[in-house]
Order: structure tokens, then sequence, then C-alpha cells
């Protein structure tokens, strides 16, 4: 072997010694896994279940003709305070042709038989007086004329019926006037001036002339999946949020829940009701949708520690990892109450001050290395 291929071994021993050198101490010198810990604290934790519907008044009601026509006036609008008995519009009766023909030939008749009846009673009179006839025989002249005057009567009052809506011997004309039936605001008023309406019967449901609602006593309906239906109960608490009215929360006493689900998408829900608190100073308008906050279960200034801190074993047994010095950690048992999802309540022992391991979160290398 000659003199060159000694040094050039000799080299090549003396790289792979520096290599060999340099990744042992490199390794050496990596930053290990440091965990982030977390301490307990005290916080109020709420189990709830959410409902999403609408504020709706209490009471609200469509205000319906009495008879058929067009709308002659309106004298309200909507956003006007209105009290029961109030006048909301009048309505200008448009007669049946063959109804008003008839009416005026039973007048016609009715004016017939008066004149004959007159005439016999008349006729008759003297010689009643005379004694030629019996006081029974003029008795039924006198009932012919009085019933013919009282058939003439009713003839005039079912044209001006037909005509006007209304009798001169009734002296009001409450039919043609549409009044309210229910103090409160009105919220709509769906025809104009001059609209056909139709009043309420048995084959129609009739034309609305106003939507009347009590703004006063206001409720929140909403919908819950049966999952949850069955954690509620009549009385319970709800915090109302509306997405109306950004930053402020209403409550709201749960009063009802329906008995029987609908499907919807299919999932089966179903009904809840709520009575509002409000103040004297706030007004909601009708038909603003909400959240329903319903309160299961409440724990005020609970000790808890965040939920992403739990561990579980094989037999899904609750723990944590306590650190005892840096970097190194002891497991601990723990039973846990009340739960949101976020915070979860500590009902065992446990250390105020203890730094508790968080396993889903890890610093970096450049954070532990400045840490």
């Amino acid at each position: 072997m000659n003199r060159n291929s000694t040094i050039l071994i000799l080299v090549l021993v003396l790289i792979s010694l520096i290599g060999g050198g340099y990744f042992l101490v490199k390794k050496d010198k990596e930053v290990p896994v440091v965990f982030r810990t977390e301490s307990p604290y005290y916080t109020d934790i709420i189990q709830k279940s959410v409902a999403t519907g609408a504020v709706i008044p209490r009471k609200e009601i469509e205000i319906k003709p009495q008879v058929s026509g067009l709308i002659s006036q309106l004298y309200v609008e909507p956003g006007d305070m209105v009290k029961k008995g109030d006048q909301l519009a009048r309505v200008q009766i448009v007669p049946d042709m063959v109804s008003l023909n008839n009416a005026e030939n039973r007048v016609r008749r009715a004016k017939i038989s008066l004149n004959n009846a007159k005439q016999n009673f008349e006729r008759n009179e003297p010689l009643f007086k005379e004694g030629v006839i019996a006081a029974s025989t003029f008795q039924e002249f006198q009932i012919s004329l009085a019933n013919a005057e009282e058939e003439l009567s009713a003839a005039n009052d079912n044209l001006e019926l037909i005509r006007k809506g209304s009798t001169q011997r009734s002296g009001r004309i409450a039919n043609t006037n549409v009044r309210s039936t229910l103090s409160g605001m009105i919220l709509d008023v769906p025809i104009e001036e001059g609209n056909s309406v139709i009043e309420a019967n048995t084959f129609n449901d009739g034309t609305t002339i106003a939507i009347v609602a009590n703004m006063d006593e206001m409720i929140f309906e909403g919908k819950v999946d049966e999952a949850e239906v069955g954690k509620l109960k009549e009385g319970m608490k709800l915090l109302l949020t509306i997405a109306a009215i950004d930053g402020e929360t209403f409550d709201a006493t749960l009063e009802h829940i329906a008995p029987k689900g609908v499907e919807e998408n299919g999932a089966i829900q179903f009904e809840i009701r709520a009575a509002l608190s409000l103040r004297e100073d706030q007004f909601i308008r009708a038909g603003y949708s909400a959240n329903a906050d319903i309160v299961l279960q409440r724990r005020d200034s609970a000790f808890a520690i965040s939920e992403a801190l739990l561990q579980f074993d094989k037999a899904e047994e609750a723990f944590i990892e306590i650190e005892t010095s840096p970097g190194v950690f002891k497991k601990q048992s723990l039973k846990t109450g009340l739960s949101d999802g976020i915070n979860i309540e500590v009902l065992s022992d446990l250390d105020p001050n203890a730094r508790i391991k968080n396993p889903n979160a890890n610093l970096d290398e450049r954070t532990a290395a400045n840490q």
C-alpha cells in the first residue's frame, strides 16, 4: 500500500469520526416535548338546552267584518294603539241584485195587503159601532190590519238592511262599522280602501281587516328536539337572546310543553311556550327570531377545570396528570360533576394551585427554549 492510499484512508476515518460525534452531540441537545399546564379555577357552570323560535304576542286576533261589501273608510294603520270598541273601518254594502229585487217586491206586496186590510177595517168599523156585526168578527179585521202594518214594517227593514246594512228603527249601524274586539296595537292592516271584503261564515273565514295584539304580554314559541324534551319541566327558567337586539338577554319561564311531537326534516320536534318578563321601558316587536337557553342544571362559583384536561383509562375512569417537577407528571383519579362542555366541576380533593397537564397541547421547541 503506497503512502497516498494510507493518507486517504486516514482522512475518511477522521471525517466519519467527526460526523458521528456531531450527530451524537446534536441529539443530546434536542429539546424534549413540553406540555402546557393549567390550574383549577372557580366559575359558573350552566348545563342548558337550546330551543329556536320567535317572540310573539300572547293575544293576537284578526278582525273580520260582519257583512260583505267594499271598504269605504279605514281609520287605522300599523303601529296605532286602539281600545276595545274603537272603530277600525267602515264597510259599504253592495247589495245582491236578486236579494234587492225580492226585498222590493216584498215591500210592494206588503203595501197592497195593508191597503186591503185598511179598507176592510174602515168598512166594518161603522157596522160594529151600530151593532150589526159581532165584536169577534170585527176583531178579525183589527188583527188583519195590525199584521199588515207589521209585515210592511218588516219588509221595509229587510230592504234597508240589504241596501245599507242597518235599519232606522234600530238606530245603529254596528254591522257596517268594523270595531276592535281587543285593546292593543295594530300590527297589520292587509287591506286598503276600496277593497272588497267577505264576512265570516260557515264556508269562509272572512277577510281580515286588521290584526290587533296586546304587546304588553309577549311569549316565546319554539321547538326542541325529542332528545332534549325529556329533560324539560314546566317552570324552568329560560335565557332568551334575540337576534335583533345585541348584547341583551331576557328572562322567561317555561309554561307549556307540547304533548305531541311533529316531524320536521326527519326529526321529531316538540313545541314549547314561555312567558317573557319585560321591564316597563322594554319594547319587543312581534315576530323577532330568538334562541332560548333552557337551564337544566346550574352551579355558581363551582371549583372546576377545563374539560380538555381530562383523560380516561381503559376502564373509562377519569384522571388527570399533575406536574410534580418540571416535565414530570403524576397520575391522579378525579371525581367530576356538572359539565357544560367546556368546564367540568371537580368533586374530589384537588390542590387549587396544582399544575395539570393538557395532553392535547404541547409547546413547540422555540417556546420551550424561551421558557
